[in-house]
């Protein structure tokens, strides 16, 4: 297949990949070839002709439209060294001149061809993975931050960012191609990565992404109201995530109670199983956990920008405790925290080490677009954030309702092309859980916006008749209309765009940034605005905004 978007971030290799000859690949995956296989050494493996390198066999699979072999000619003029894919498709790349092996079901074989290829089915570092609807990201930023206190080299996979020992990569999905993921884990491994922690969404256990890896701890986050486009409904996609609890998955287990499913998957795995719940969340699940997440403090200081912080105390078996703060508001931070915590020592680093450097101190970990404060010292608080879903914000309005002596605006859109039975759900939590609603435009992608946004707005007007409810679009106009409404002491949550450079239209990723957008809105209303302490590359200098000198007013 071919790249569908523009300014994508790069796909990554291993310098020095095993060499693989093609006829072994074809016996050992039970292949028919057809052409000429000798002495034909394979350096890589790949879905996309435009990541293909030279050297590399391009797998072709079905796609939803279109099959895969359809490109094999390109794939020759990038320097593909062979063609796998099934029988219509070596029908349709015949004349493409590479020597192509034969299988029954490509797209299910990739992770397995993927290890083989990559020499990833052993001697791996230690492997964290991380589902659920919401706090995957959360849970593997942390995850990475405590392992850096005890000094472990690691890597990352998240919806935001790939890491490998301390180098910082945008990401593209979620979860990589099994083939793309495969290299990556090559590539970390090469470069000294002792621990790696991954984000594992639903799509990926279906669509065979992590296919070819035993994770050596799984763990459950939440399930909430998401993804019903990708599944016939909430039962579906519940049965999705279940896989990566069995031991062709994982080793072992920890499980979140927070939510009503998380009983369910705890006593449906097929893999050792700890538990975990935050009592504030879930009072009645408290007495069944293994471990649980006291909440000690939550604050944001508005004269100290740094200060947002979260203080729980993780209690577990044997009266083992641990009182440490986690970077950034939320009960429902503190819940990713202690779950990432109890990972670890699953996965055998010791309580000791993991108490000598939490214990009365700080996580040191970077979320990248999780209720990231934009705004100064004096004024309107502002966040932004990459909550999605109705779930996210119920608990991200509550995190910075508890912080706010004012009112707190409430400014989302919703992405298009995807879960539009979760938008009614959206504008009900958002009005109540706020005090003025501003609906705007996310990713239309090809839907139309005004549909999307006319959705939100009658879910929101549905739940309270009363409430104020705006609509503006694009949302360069509606972050200024939403800071023209507040003051000191009033916070506004953009939810949706997060950490995303882009926003996606009529699937073109136009350079955009909620956070740049807000810090300006913020100085033109003559309020401070500190430095952004983030930096994300953009293509030939541009600034990551969409018309940014247009006057809105």
């Amino acid at each position: 297949m071919t790249a569908t978007g523009s300014n994508l971030p790069p796909v990554l290799r291993p310098a020095h990949p095993p060499r693989r000859r093609l006829d072994d690949l074809a016996a050992r995956f039970g292949g028919e070839v057809r052409g000429d296989a000798a002495d034909i050494e394979l350096s890589g493996i790949t879905l996309a002709t435009a990541d293909l390198r030279p050297g590399e066999a391009f797998v072709a699979i079905q796609g939803s439209g279109r099959h895969g072999a359809e490109f094999a000619s390109t794939a020759a003029e990038a320097g593909a060294v062979a063609i796998v894919t099934d029988e219509a498709g070596a029908t349709i790349a015949a004349d493409a001149g590479l020597p192509i092996v034969v299988v029954d079901h490509p797209r299910a074989l990739l992770g397995d061809l993927s290890a083989w290829v990559y020499g990833t089915a052993e001697d791996l570092p230690v492997l964290l993975a991380t589902t659920g609807t919401n706090g995957k990201t959360s849970v593997s930023h942390l995850l990475e931050g405590v392992l850096g206190q005890l000094g472990v080299a690691t890597g990352l996979s998240s919806t935001a960012e790939r890491h490998i020992a301390g180098e910082v990569i945008v990401s593209r999905l979620t979860t990589p191609e099994a083939s793309e993921f495969h290299a990556l884990l090559a590539l970390m491994r090469e470069r000294g990565v002792e621990a790696v922690a991954v984000e594992v969404s639903a799509q990926a256990l279906s669509r065979h992404r992590v296919d070819g890896i035993v994770f050596d701890v799984a763990g459950f986050t939440n399930l909430t109201h998401d993804h019903l486009d990708d599944y016939a409904d909430m039962r579906e996609y519940f049965e999705a995530k279940l896989p990566l609890f069995r031991p062709d998955r994982s080793r072992r287990a920890v499980v979140c109670l927070d939510s009503s499913y998380g009983a369910e998957v705890a006593a449906r795995a097929e893999v050792p199983v700890t538990t975990i719940v935050t009592p504030a969340i879930a009072a009645d699940a408290a007495a069944s956990a293994d471990w649980t997440v006291d909440i000690v403090e939550e604050r944001q200081d508005g004269t100290v920008f740094t200060l947002r912080e979260t203080g729980f105390t993780l209690t577990g078996p044997d009266r083992r405790t641990l009182t440490t703060t986690v970077p950034v508001i939320g009960r429902h931070m503190a819940a990713n925290a202690g779950l990432a915590i109890v990972m670890l020592l699953e996965a055998g680093y010791a309580w000791e080490r993991l108490a000598d450097a939490l214990d009365g101190g700080r996580i040191d970990a970077q979320l990248p677009g999780r209720t990231q404060r934009v705004s100064g010292e004096r004024g309107p608080a502002v966040y932004v954030d990459f909550g999605h879903s109705p779930d996210a914000f119920e608990k991200t309005l509550a995190a910075v309702r508890r912080v706010t002596p004012g009112k707190v605006v409430m400014l989302f859109g919703a992405d298009g092309d995807r879960d539009a039975t979760k938008r009614h759900d959206m504008g009900r939590t958002a009005v109540e859980g706020s005090d003025v609603v501003i609906v705007t435009d996310h990713h239309p992608r090809r839907e139309d916006p005004d549909g999307i946004r006319a959705t939100l707005i009658e879910g929101a007007r549905r739940a309270r008749q009363d409430a104020e409810v705006l609509e503006f679009s694009p949302p360069e106009r509606a972050i200024l209309e939403a800071v023209a409404r507040v003051g000191e002491g009033d916070a506004i949550l953009w939810a949706g765009p997060g950490h995303q450079d882009y926003r996606d239209i009529k699937g073109v990723r136009t350079p955009y940034s909620a956070r740049e957008l807000a810090r300006r809105a913020l100085r033109d209303a003559g309020w401070p605005v500190p430095e952004p302490s983030w930096h994300v590359p953009y293509p030939d200098g541009e600034t990551p905004l969409s018309d940014p000198d247009r006057d809105w007013r």
